[in-house]
Parts: structure tokens; C-alpha cells; sequence
């Protein structure tokens, strides 16, 4: 199962907070600063995978790809594959970049509530429910053609769309 997935910027900062089991809030904090001082320690030329139980408990690992000024982390246990979560990593990036052309740190920050529902595509409750890019990037569209349409439709008055109903 997936725990977590965390965007965290190059300076520390958290960009995305996910958690898929219950983390008390005040802890969030904590559990971030482990992870970036974990892989900021971290030289280039070693492997994406971390063992991660001081952070997260026993039995976790964490897989993460550092991209310009971004850490993109998928934190889980045992019973998912690692390659297999660093291929999750490389689609949730090839996605938000298919969704942003070419995604930066703005595109994540001034764009929040499409990041979640990017995520939300891939991930449900920690299980994968969808891999392919394509088909993620189909529904974010589709979901933001919808709440377009709906906010369009309660903006115009009643007495107004009553004419054109007719």
C-alpha cells in the first residue's frame, strides 16, 4: 500500500502533502523535514530507493526522483513493488507535465486542486487504480469540462435560463 506522497521543494518546503493512512497534522511537519534532510544528504549518483522505517515505521521504503528544484516521493510498505513505484513516480511527473507543458514548482503552487486531482486519478485510498498518463490527463480534462459547465450553469439567473429552456 501506498502511505504517502509528498512533493517537497529543493529548499524543504512542502508543495504536496498526501497521506493515505492517518498521520496526525502536527506530525506532517515532522515527517517532511526527515524526508528532505534524508535525501538532501543524498549524492546524485546513488539509487532512488530508500529504506525509510526511522521516518515512517518499520518496513517502509520511499522512491523519489529529483527533478530541477523538485523531489517527487512515494512512500510505501512491503507489499508493493519498488520498480514498480518508480514507474508511478515517472507517470505522475510525465502527467503533470503533459497537463502544464513542462511542469514547474508555479504550476504546482498556483495550481493545487488540479495536482490532487491528478493524484486522486492515479491513487485511491493507496492502491494504484490507473498507470497510463493518456488516460489520466482524458479524465482531468473531462472533470475540469464538468465544473466549467457547472459553474457556467449557476451563474445565469433563473428567469433567464427559463427563455432559453422554452
Amino acid at each position: 500500500m501506498i502511505q504517502a506522497v509528498m512533493v517537497i521543494s529543493t529548499q524543504g518546503k512542502p508543495r504536496l502533502l498526501k497521506f493515505y493512512n492517518f498521520q496526525p497534522p502536527e506530525k506532517h511537519q515532522e515527517l517532511v523535514r526527515g524526508v528532505f534532510q534524508l535525501l538532501s544528504a543524498r549524492p546524485e549518483n546513488v539509487s532512488n530507493f530508500v529504506e525509510a522505517d526511522a521516518i515512517f515505521g518499520p518496513g517502509a521504503k520511499l522512491v523519489y526522483k529529483h527533478l530541477a528544484t523538485l523531489y517527487f516521493v512515494f512512500i510505501f510498505d512491503s507489499s508493493e513493488n519498488e520498480l514498480a513505484m518508480l514507474d508511478l513516480v515517472q507517470v505522475f511527473v510525465e502527467t503533470l507535465d503533459r497537463c502544464f507543458k513542462n511542469v514547474c514548482e508555479l504550476d504546482i503552487v498556483f495550481n493545487f486542486n488540479k495536482l490532487h486531482t491528478i493524484l486522486d486519478e492515479m491513487i485511491l485510498g493507496g492502491q494504484v487504480i490507473e498507470t497510463s498518463s493518456e488516460q489520466i490527463v482524458k479524465s482531468v480534462e473531462e472533470i475540469a469540462r464538468l465544473e466549467k459547465q457547472s459553474s457556467t450553469a449557476s451563474i445565469i439567473p433563473k428567469s433567464i435560463s427559463d427563455r432559453f429552456s422554452r
